[in-house]
C-alpha cells in the first residue's frame, strides 16, 4: 500500500510548528501539497520524521516555508542538499514573457521574413545546382539513370491526374464562356465568347490552373515522400551505401513534372475549350462543332506556343519546391506537414509571379 506524506501542527517555543512525516516524493506528496497551500502562519517546518525525500518534495517544503514565513528544521544531509539545490535554481524571470509592442513586433516579423526568404532563395539556388550536377552525372553514366522511377513518377504526375485536371478544366471552360457571354451580350458581341474562351484557356488559364493543381497534388506528395524518408533516415542510408539521393529521388520527380506539364497544360486547355463549347451550345445557341471549328480561325498559333513555353518552367518550379522542402525535413513528424504546406504555397506563389513575368515578356516581344 502506498504511504502518503502527512503533517500535524504542534505548539513550539516560537509559535506553531508544522511537523511533517512520511515520504516526501513525487508519488506521495500530492495530498500534502494541496493542504500546505491552505495553512496559516507557522514559525517552523520540522521534517525530522521524513525518511525519504526527492527534488519535488524538497521544492514543495522550500516553497511552503517561504509562503508560511517559517524556517526548516530537522533536515538531514540529503534533504539539505536538495533544498539548497532547488533554492539556488529559483528564477526571478516573469512567468509571462514580455511581449513587444505592435510597432516593434511588425518590423521584426517583416525583417525575419525577408531574411528567411533570402536564405531560402540561396539554398534553392544551391539545390538547383546540385540537381543539375546529378543530371550531368546521369548523362555521363546513362546506365545509372533511374528509368523505372521516372516512368513511375510520370504515371503519378501525369496519367493519374488526368481525371481531376479534366474535370477542373471543363468547369473552368464553362465558367469563362458563360460569364464572358453575359458581359458581351450587353454589346451584342456574344460571338466573341469563342475568342475569349480559346485565347484565355490556351494562353493563360490552361497551364496556370494545371500548375496549381500539380503543385497541390504532386508537389505536396514530393515533399511528404522525401520528408518521410529523411525522417526515417532512409536518405542517409542511401548515402551510406553509395547511392545518390538526388539521382534516385529528386531527378526523376523533377523530370516527370517538367515533361508532363506541357502535356497536361495542353490537355487542360483543350478540355476547357470543350467545356466552353458545351455551354455555348445551350446558352448562346452556337452549335458545338461550330464553336470548335471557329477556335482554329480566331486563336493564333502563338497562344499555343506561349502556353507550351511556360509549362516546363512551371513544372520545374513545382518539382523543385516539392523536392527542396522534402529534403529540408528534420526533427519530427510535424516538420513533414510544415514542409509539405510550404512546398505547395511556395510553388503556387512562384508560378503566379512567373506567369505575370511571362505575360509582360511575351507582350514586349510581340506575342500578344
Amino acid at each position: 500500500m502506498r504511504e502518503w506524506a502527512e503533517f500535524e501542527t504542534v505548539e513550539g517555543e516560537g509559535g506553531p510548528v508544522l511537523r511533517v512525516r512520511g515520504p516526501l516524493t513525487v508519488s506521495s506528496i500530492a495530498p500534502l501539497d494541496r493542504r500546505l497551500r491552505e495553512l496559516g502562519k507557522v514559525s517552523a517546518i520540522d521534517i525530522g520524521a521524513v525518511h525519504e525525500i526527492d527534488t519535488v518534495g524538497a521544492w514543495s517544503i522550500w516553497r511552503a516555508s517561504g509562503a508560511l514565513g517559517a524556517e526548516i528544521r530537522g533536515a538531514d544531509d540529503r534533504a539539505k542538499r536538495l533544498i539548497d539545490a532547488v533554492k539556488n535554481a529559483e528564477s526571478s524571470a516573469p512567468i509571462i514573457p514580455h511581449r513587444a509592442g505592435l510597432t516593434e513586433r511588425v518590423p521584426q516579423a517583416v525583417g525575419a521574413k525577408v531574411a528567411g526568404f533570402a536564405t531560402s532563395l540561396k539554398d534553392m539556388v544551391s539545390f538547383l545546382g546540385t540537381t543539375i550536377m546529378a543530371m550531368a552525372a546521369l548523362i555521363r553514366h546513362p546506365r545509372r539513370f533511374p528509368h523505372l522511377a521516372l516512368v513511375h513518377q510520370i504515371e503519378l504526375v501525369g496519367v493519374s491526374s488526368l481525371g481531376i485536371i479534366g474535370l477542373m478544366s471543363f468547369l473552368i471552360g464553362i465558367v469563362v464562356a458563360q460569364q464572358g457571354a453575359v458581359q458581351l451580350q450587353q454589346f451584342g458581341a456574344e460571338i466573341y465568347t469563342i475568342n475569349l474562351t480559346g485565347r484565355l484557356t490556351l494562353r493563360e488559364l490552361g497551364v496556370l490552373m494545371t500548375a496549381i493543381m500539380v503543385a497541390g497534388r504532386s508537389g505536396s506528395a514530393f515533399a511528404a515522400q522525401i520528408g518521410t524518408m529523411k525522417l526515417t533516415e532512409e536518405v542517409d542510408a542511401m548515402r551510406t551505401i553509395g547511392v545518390s539521393p538526388f539521382e534516385r529521388l529528386v531527378v526523376p520527380r523533377i523530370l516527370a513534372a517538367v515533361l508532363m506539364m506541357p502535356v497536361l497544360g495542353f490537355y487542360s486547355a483543350v478540355i476547357a475549350i470543350i467545356g466552353g463549347a458545351f455551354i455555348a451550345n445551350f446558352a448562346l445557341d452556337i452549335p458545338f462543332w461550330t464553336f470548335l471549328s471557329r477556335i482554329r480561325e480566331v486563336v493564333p498559333l502563338t497562344d499555343l506556343w506561349v502556353g507550351l513555353v511556360k509549362a516546363p518552367v512551371f513544372g520545374l518550379i513545382v518539382g523543385m519546391s516539392g523536392c527542396y522542402q522534402g529534403m529540408q525535413v528534420s526533427g519530427n513528424a510535424e516538420e513533414v506537414g510544415l514542409r509539405t504546406t510550404l512546398a505547395v504555397v511556395q510553388a503556387i506563389f512562384m508560378v503566379i509571379v512567373l506567369d505575370a513575368f511571362f505575360a509582360v515578356f511575351f507582350t514586349e516581344i510581340g506575342w500578344n
